[in-house]
């Protein structure tokens, strides 16, 4: 592999590193926001959920302008939205600057789960394509561990530590802002979209530079021809396409129905609820990174060996197990056995869901729609993140945590349900294959039949 596609894609995926960084910052903020401006526990919750439904919003309308304006343009406008937002979070003078300030990070991550993974996949050569757009994963679960261990660091050193915990955040997103200067424009917009063959094969003489100038520009040809192919006239909504949008759909939202995001924006305040003191419990969710990013190597390494059937099986029982446990000890009073029951949770959500998701839903719909089942599934996903987040606050005051950590685990056993009756294996499946495997009948040129 060249270097600079290796440097091309690094510099892509650290869109996900500020996704996971953004995302989980968050968490060591919540309660001093909480305090300062006297917030109940229903404010507290759409203060803190303000950016998932900018993500929502992101992810719903993020591929018009990496269609209209192109991958790169795009991705820099995601890191400036992420400079905006740390900097407006960190010098917020009251709840409305903060939402606002929180809103436009959110449509940053929205519409970098879109562009930053199309772009890698249309500059990496096909080889390598699979390692290439992972890190895109990788980087998401880093940025949650670097945002972690950043809280823990910063907690205490003032009393407004937590404008420091936000608008750290500046930092990385400058740089990754800076490097997006460097790339070049994918090599497939510049043919099929903006109609500039001579800067496209620009672009494909210095991702494949040691093939010949007649392959180049075979490749070019390649590019052309899939880009002017006849615009499906069939619809998404279709009785022929229920399978599919029902997995797209229910994957999403029992993934968001296990709790991850509640667990991850609210773990400081899960683990003080357990008696740990504030500064252990900082520490503790640090853990919580370092178990995500070790068992994100472990899912993604078994994916293509184990298959996603079985990751979800896996995940599924992990989950049961984890929040059955934690539920007990609550009800219980045996705190101690908190952190690792969190800690198993994770570790069974990196494996499954989290490794599955995207891989999934990306497998499960025809070509022609494929674009617009991914909008179904990262929609869907954001839209329950942003309402679990909202309500998590409300529901722990008004209910006793065993109570809210059973219907996490009572959603889990659903879900195995669902995978044992509906999921298929998608593993070495060919799509056409897949596609009549759930009754989607294609006609010769790809078309759905409806």
């Amino acid at each position: 592999m060249k270097k600079q596609i290796f440097f091309w894609s690094l510099v892509s995926a650290l869109a996900g590193f500020l996704f996971g960084f953004d995302t989980v910052v968050i968490s060591g903020a919540e309660q001093k926001i909480q305090l300062l401006w006297g917030l109940s526990p229903a404010w507290l919750g759409f203060a803190i959920g303000s950016a998932l439904y900018g993500t929502v919003l992101g992810a719903l309308f993020g591929g018009w302008p990496t269609d209209y304006f192109g991958r790169k343009k795009t991705l820099l406008c995601i890191g400036m939205l992420y400079v905006v937002s740390a900097v407006g979070c960190a010098f917020s003078n009251g709840v409305a600057m903060f939402i606002i300030a929180r809103v436009l990070g959110g449509i940053g991550i929205g519409v970098s789960t879109v562009a930053a993974p199309l772009y890698i996949s249309e500059i990496a050569p096909p080889k390598y394509r699979g390692r290439l757009a992972g890190m895109f994963q990788f980087n998401i679960v880093f940025g949650i561990l670097i945002a972690l261990a950043s809280n823990w660091l910063l907690v205490g050193v003032s009393d407004n530590d937590w404008r420091w915990m936000l608008g750290v955040a500046a930092f990385p997103s400058i740089i990754y802002t800076l490097f997006c200067f460097g790339i070049p424009e994918s090599p497939r917009w510049l043919i099929g979209r903006k109609g500039d063959r001579a800067a496209g094969v620009k672009v494909l003489k210095l991702i494949e530079p040691d093939a010949s100038p007649a392959q180049v520009e075979a490749d070019a040809d390649a590019i052309l021809a899939a880009s002017s192919e006849r615009v499906s006239s069939a619809k998404f909504w279709t009785w022929r396409l229920r399978m599919p949008i029902l997995l797209a759909f229910l994957i999403a939202f029992f993934n968001q129905l296990s709790g991850i995001n509640a667990v991850l924006y609210f773990a400081p305040r899960i683990f003080e609820m357990a008696g740990l003191a504030t500064k252990a419990a900082f520490l503790q969710s640090v853990g919580i990174g370092v178990t995500n990013l070790i068992f994100t190597f472990v899912g993604l390494s078994l994916i293509d060996r184990l298959g996603r059937r079985t990751l979800l099986f896996i995940g599924s029982f992990g989950y049961i197990i984890s929040l059955g446990l934690t539920a007990w000890a609550f009800f219980t009073q045996h705190y101690s056995i908190v952190p690792v029951c969190i800690f198993a949770f994770i570790a069974a959500h990196a494996v499954g869901q989290g490794a599955v998701i995207w891989v999934f839903i990306s497998e499960i719909f025809p070509n022609r729609h494929r674009a617009q089942g991914q909008t179904l599934g990262s929609s869907t996903h954001w839209i329950f993140a942003a309402l679990l987040t909202t309500f998590f606050p409300k529901l722990v005051s008004a209910f006793p945590p065993g109570y809210v950590f059973s219907f996490f685990a009572f959603m889990m056993v659903l879900q195995l349900i669902w995978v044992k009756t509906m999921v298929p294996e998608t593993k070495g499946v060919p799509l056409e294959q897949m596609q009549d495997k759930l009754g989607i009948k294609l006609t010769e040129d790809g078309d759905v039949r409806s």
